[in-house]
């Protein structure tokens, strides 16, 4: 059985191999070790991929019961068969799936006039709940929960590193 499965899959990309190169330097020791009883779910033959049949496994037993189609949809994703790395590469797509740093960037600069990289904390709360699609107080609370901010300065460039490389285990210089 598992030679059928074998002589079934698709050679896998170039493209998908080396987008996965790095893919663990992207997630913390403890959110890798989420993933990874997430995909032991997933997985349920324990053959170490993803395949349809886990899917619909998975999917029956939390009530659902998905079409073929969509099943088919769901693996085709990938551009080859999800294992691990695979599914740790897929969700690092999602969840990086935020606009371009230079983009987010030059949305920040657009309250830094001096162009230091920071942006009064305060000043910003107060833009963050009172413009455009604004923010509650326990949105903004959250958001700053563990964002760089010193001496009454959000340090945006820092943030956008966060937000596109994850948090890192050492604390920023002081740039003050």
């Amino acid at each position: 059985m598992a030679s059928s499965k074998i002589g079934n899959r698709k050679p896998l990309k170039a493209k998908a191999m080396r987008k996965t190169s790095n893919i663990f330097a992207m997630f913390s020791q403890a959110q890798i070790q989420e993933f990874k009883e997430a995909f032991t779910i997933l997985d349920q033959d324990r053959d170490g991929t993803i395949s349809s049949d886990d899917l619909r496994k998975m999917l029956l037993s939390l009530g659902k019961d998905p079409t073929d189609a969509y099943i088919n949809e769901l693996l085709q994703e990938a551009p080859g068969p999800v294992n691990f790395t695979m599914f740790l590469t897929m969700f690092g797509d999602h969840l990086m799936g935020t606009d371009p740093a230079e983009v987010i960037r030059n949305a920040f600069g657009c309250f830094d006039e001096q162009g230091t990289g920071r942006v009064k904390e305060e000043q910003l709360k107060e833009l963050l709940t009172t413009m455009a699609d604004r923010f509650s107080d326990d949105e903004v609370s959250l958001m700053f929960q563990d964002a760089p901010v010193r001496g009454g300065y959000f340090y945006y460039n820092e943030f956008i590193d966060i937000l596109k490389n994850g948090r890192k285990d050492d604390d920023y210089e002081d740039t003050v």
